[in-house]
């Protein structure tokens, strides 16, 4: 049972190489985390990366994850696994359904996601995502009270995530229409068929959450936040500026009140709230 876990939570927010900002700013986001455990007393451990795993996962009740590179080895996954299936609870929010890339032969010599065995637990596998662009969100009501206090719809500047849901048993939270992939030529990852896309050819899932065991997994593909010291985007849509410059400070969705509610909510279920 999850309460029969430790009331605390193990926080891990990191790129790759170690010490790298992999295009995004970890450290607003560990902090933004930190406080929103804060808000509930909750207290929590950080790690930059997967490596140390085994020894937070005994005495945490709630993982939340926030990584660009940074994923679980096989004997760390295997290690997550059990400790769902046990009643812990794992919050994976943007980058966390990445991991490895690997080149793929060709004249664009771009790289593709690896499928690995974290992906399996998730639930869910990031293929790419177009430039960053201001799209509305919708959002669908929840068993698990983890939508509780949200609008119908809001609008976010993000990127436009397209995770492939591999469980049809998953609950969705968080949907966008954001139709095909409209990336320029040679930008994102490649990816042999873009299964993000549902059945009707716009809709995609932005939020789901599944149970395993007596724990379970929410994932929220939002979350892109970017300094000028830690930005990687080499210009974005033009519904965020016309002439395709990147603001040099990014946090829309951190910023949205429905974001931070989802995130107070996520943490109350992974706490057994």
């Amino acid at each position: 049972m999850a309460t029969a876990l430790p009331a605390r939570a193990h926080v891990i927010a990191g790129g790759f190489p170690p010490g790298q900002p992999a295009g995004h700013d970890h450290d607003y986001a560990r902090l933004r985390l930190l406080g929103f455990l804060a808000e509930q007393d909750i207290p929590a451990s950080t790690s930059n990366d997967y490596v140390d795993i085994e020894r937070w996962l005994p005495i945490s009740r709630l993982l939340i994850t926030y990584v660009a590179g940074p994923y679980p080895g096989p004997d760390q996954d295997r290690a997550i696994r059990s400790w769902i299936a046990d009643g812990g609870k794992w919050l994976a929010l943007h980058g966390t359904t990445g991991g490895r890339a690997v080149r793929v032969e060709g004249a664009d010599r771009r790289r593709a996601m690896a499928r690995l065995e974290h992906h399996e637990t998730l639930g869910g596998f990031f293929l790419s995502h177009p430039p960053v662009r201001k799209f509305e969100v919708r959002v669908h009501s929840s068993n698990d009270r983890l939508t509780d206090g949200m609008p119908e719809t809001f609008v976010t500047i993000d990127e436009p995530y397209m995770v492939e849901m591999s469980d049809p048993s998953s609950q969705v939270l968080l949907t966008a229409e954001l139709g095909p992939d409209n990336s320029p030529k040679g930008f994102g990852f490649q990816y042999e068929k873009d299964t993000a896309l549902l059945p009707d050819g716009k809709t995609r899932v932005m939020g789901y959450t599944r149970k395993m065991g007596e724990g379970g997994v929410t994932y929220v593909a939002l979350g892109h936040a970017h300094t000028p010291a830690t930005n990687s985007q080499p210009f974005v849509d033009a519904s965020v500026d016309p002439e395709g410059k990147t603001p040099p400070v990014l946090r829309t969705s951190w910023e949205a009140e429905a974001y931070a509610r989802l995130l107070r909510n996520s943490i109350e279920w992974g706490m057994g709230g």
